[in-house]
């Protein structure tokens, strides 16, 4: 439903086009669409920032998702000051989205099931790579898309749990919408670089930004396997939200980081 118009932010929509009208194509572009990607969320966003109130307002200072913290210092500057107000504004942009592209409002619920589906195929590949790397890593635990302070280890599960959720949305937000689709508009608008190539480097770029923000040095240098391993998770993660949208990508990276730190908290992928 709704207009296929331009929309920056997603660049997942294009590829629908070439599709003829079918219940494939219907759902190939409803799942990239702005109304859909918020009520997909919605849940994920309310857990998460329901479980930081109840599980997390005990902790010990820092036990956050660092990208929810960047984001929200970044609103603190302009003078706002909320601890959900990352949630509230990852919302609001969406709302707008959808009211400037002029949408129907209207929602398919085969759409939003499909989306649960299918997020849990693209998490797929993301757990082999993490199994993978876990064993060049050795014993202990493996590598996590989680950067925190505290023990993890030490967290009660719901704890565990709401953390994870909330690393897939909001560094989701940050490394995918925001960086990818920023430095894409600056690559293709200002220096004219074709947008395949704009979006590959953008990809690029985020994912390097990806790495460096997770907990890749240690005191002996730096922990080359880890630093692939969120290299090629960033560049998986970015080739997600190109191809199929924000909402998947949130949805896959969320699903790994509850795989691995939470069901499989013990096993090689554990943290």
């Amino acid at each position: 439903m709704g207009r296929e118009t331009s929309a920056r932010p997603q660049p997942a929509r294009r590829a629908t086009r070439r599709f003829a009208s079918s219940s494939t194509a219907r759902y190939l572009f409803l799942s990239t669409r702005p109304l859909h990607v918020l009520a997909f969320l919605t849940p994920l966003i309310l857990f998460y920032e329901i479980g930081s109130i109840v599980y997390l307002s005990g902790m010990a200072a820092g036990v956050d998702v660092s990208a929810r913290r960047l984001l929200r210092i970044f609103f603190e500057h302009f003078g706002a000051f909320s601890l959900h107000l990352p949630g509230m504004a990852l919302a609001a942009v969406l709302l707008i989205w959808h009211v400037l592209e002029r949408d129907r409002w209207a929602l398919s619920w085969k759409v939003l099931a499909g989306m649960a589906a299918e997020s849990l195929v693209w998490t797929l590949p993301l757990l082999v790579l993490g199994l993978f790397f876990s064993q060049q890593a050795g014993p202990g635990p493996g590598p996590g898309l989680l950067a925190m302070s505290g023990d993890m280890a030490s967290l009660p599960w719901q704890a565990r749990l709401t953390l994870s959720l909330g690393a897939g949305i909001y560094e989701e937000l940050l490394f995918r919408l925001i960086a990818i689709a920023a430095l894409h508009a600056v690559l293709v608008d200002l220096f004219k670089v074709p947008d395949r190539a704009g979006y590959a480097i953008s990809a690029l770029i985020a994912s390097v930004a990806f790495a460096a923000y997770h907990d890749i040095w240690t005191s002996g240098g730096l922990d080359v396997p880890l630093a692939v391993y969120c290299l090629l998770a960033g560049l998986y993660l970015s080739g997600v939200f190109i191809m199929r949208g924000f909402g998947l990508a949130v949805a896959a990276h969320a699903w790994y980081d509850v795989m691995a730190l939470v069901v499989l908290r013990h096993g090689p992928t554990g943290q």
